[in-house]
């Protein structure tokens, strides 16, 4: 059994177009459907030109999975990704209470964590984006030389949507843009 290398998925908010694509592909893969709410990667837009993509930054000490207390959550040792039991999991929502960014909600129709688990190391969100030429979204594996230097990027990444998207605007629109927040 070959086992993959750990893997990272790099957020670049300002080449964002908002098109979404990234949401379908990901509840495609995991709901067989076209269905955004089931998505394990969610687009804000809170402000309008400021696209923010947002899925699990694989934090260093996995605060949502220490924070079950039915031990539905665990970590992939091929991937990195946060892996979930649907069948242990009550819907309590500590995970998301625990996480920084608030990142994993509950499945829409079925009383589950939902959070990105990287489709097993290829990331479907990732290779729509990529083909779509926006590279909004891309994935680097945690071991390469391009991860270093960045092993608490995670940290700028595990963010609420507010808080992403006001690092965002003031990036674009300078000062003026703290009055849009």
């Amino acid at each position: 059994m070959t086992t993959q290398k750990r893997i990272w998925i790099v957020r670049d908010y300002l080449r964002c177009s908002g098109c979404r694509k990234c949401e379908i592909a990901c509840s495609l893969f995991h709901e067989n459907k076209i269905w955004p709410e089931a998505s394990r990667i969610r687009v804000f837009m809170l402000v309008p030109g400021a696209e923010v993509p947002h899925l699990c930054t694989q934090c260093e000490d996995y605060p949502c999975v220490e924070s079950c207390p039915v031990e539905a959550m665990s970590v992939s040792t091929d991937t990195g990704a946060v892996l979930v039991d649907k069948e242990k999991c009550t819907g309590c929502s500590l995970c998301i209470n625990a996480c920084p960014g608030r990142i994993p909600h509950i499945h829409p129709t079925e009383k589950y964590a939902v959070i990105c688990d990287l489709c097993g190391g290829k990331p479907k969100c990732v290779k729509v984006c990529q083909k779509g030429k926006w590279d909004a979204l891309r994935t680097i594996l945690k071991a390469d030389e391009q991860w270093a230097g960045h092993d608490r990027a995670y940290e700028l990444y595990a963010l609420t949507p507010e808080e992403i998207t006001r690092d965002l605007v003031i990036n674009l629109y300078g000062e003026a843009g703290e009055e849009l927040i």
